[in-house]
């Protein structure tokens, strides 16, 4: 991959050649006004990302668009994450990226609340009335024919609580699997819980890379995996 110098990165922010990541949790119903009005503030300033567009900015260093790109990123696979956030996505023209976790997914749904709090999935009042919280494999495979799913571990799990090789194939191999048998398509990325960053762990990175991701969201950037 291209690596631009100090004084091209900094022509390229000046220029507005530069990614903007909005991270999202759980986007209830009953707050989608406010969501909508967000998301139509960024699409109006910001062109939206897809898998594609990232690809060649790290390829290249060069961003193509004439407006900063944007990167929306609704987290854990949250049923509301497919009902409100995707269609107010797909309204404004912006991509989604939807990082999932696969046991969530997994759960009955008379249990998805306790797994839940079991594993740092917030939940908000409408979540706890009964019924589905996560949403369902048939939503992640309609959701990835327009947007991006990549795997957030399985059980909502940070790299600091993951020791043992059983422990990385159930969060770090099957999901990107699971993923890929679902949507049929590639899981190009992989978040760990509290966006742990690529380069902190060796035993980590060895998986992620090993398990054939190419990027790692975290809290302070995208990092690409040579």
């Amino acid at each position: 991959m291209t690596r631009p110098a100090l004084s091209r990165t900094r022509e390229q922010l000046q220029n507005g050649h530069f990614i903007r990541v909005v991270n999202y949790h759980s986007t209830p119903r009953v707050a989608r006004d406010e969501l909508a009005a967000e998301l139509a503030g960024f699409a109006k300033d910001y062109a939206p990302v897809t898998l594609a567009d990232l690809d060649r900015l790290f390829e290249t260093g060069e961003w193509h668009a004439d407006r900063p790109g944007l990167i929306p990123v609704f987290y854990e696979g949250y049923r509301n994450s497919a009902e409100v956030a995707a269609p107010l996505c797909e309204e404004l023209g912006l991509t989604g990226w939807f990082p999932i976790a696969t046991s969530f997914l997994d759960t009955p749904e008379e249990h998805q609340e306790a797994f839940a709090r079991a594993h740092w999935i917030s939940l908000v009042e409408e979540d706890t009335r009964g019924g589905r919280i996560a949403m369902t494999w048939d939503e992640v495979a309609q959701l990835s024919k327009r947007h991006v799913v990549f795997p957030h571990t399985a059980r909502h799990e940070g790299y600091d609580n993951v020791f043992t090789a059983e422990d990385l194939e159930r969060e770090v191999f099957e999901p990107k699997r699971k993923l890929e048998a679902v949507t049929g398509q590639e899981a190009p990325a992989f978040a760990w819980l509290h966006g742990s960053s690529y380069g902190q762990s060796a035993l980590h990175d060895d998986a992620v890379r090993e398990a054939g991701y190419r990027y790692v969201f975290s809290n302070t950037m995208i990092h690409r995996i040579r």
